[in-house]
């Protein structure tokens, strides 16, 4: 979106649940999220910002199966795991992403923040954070 405009209204999308979202779930919400914004409200209509970073490494430890796998395998013996990803923990309430527009292109951003909601694992919740007297 535009860095430097001036947006009035500043809507934030919120968590449910405490939860970990992981990289490829906050990569989808963005998506779904910015496509709708450019293509119904043009690239230079809002400002967009993700406000979780992914810091943990989800790690997996795959076991050996089959016949045989049990002369073969040490079981959960020194199971560091591998790493397959990483997530991000997140508190209830707390803001996932945030998006200032102008009052004409409210109902847009709105409908990506709920488009984006549907990418991530826990129920979330649209919250106007500021310039709520301008939509009335």
């Amino acid at each position: 979106g535009n860095i430097n405009g001036e947006f009035p209204i500043e809507i934030s999308l919120r968590i449910k649940e405490p939860c970990q979202v992981r990289h490829m779930a906050l990569e989808a919400a963005r998506v779904a999220a910015n496509r709708l914004l450019t293509k119904k409200a043009g690239p230079s209509t809002y400002h967009f910002k993700l406000r979780v970073y992914p810091h943990n490494v989800l790690r997996e430890h795959k076991m050996a199966t089959g016949a045989g796998a049990d002369r073969v395998s040490g079981g959960m013996r020194a199971a560091f795991g591998k790493a397959v990803g990483t997530a991000a923990r997140v508190r209830a309430d707390q803001v996932i992403m945030t998006i200032r527009v102008t009052p004409q292109t409210f109902p847009v951003a709105k409908e990506a923040l709920w488009r984006a909601s549907m990418k991530l694992p826990s129920p979330c919740y649209v919250h106007i954070d500021k310039g709520e007297e301008l939509l009335t």
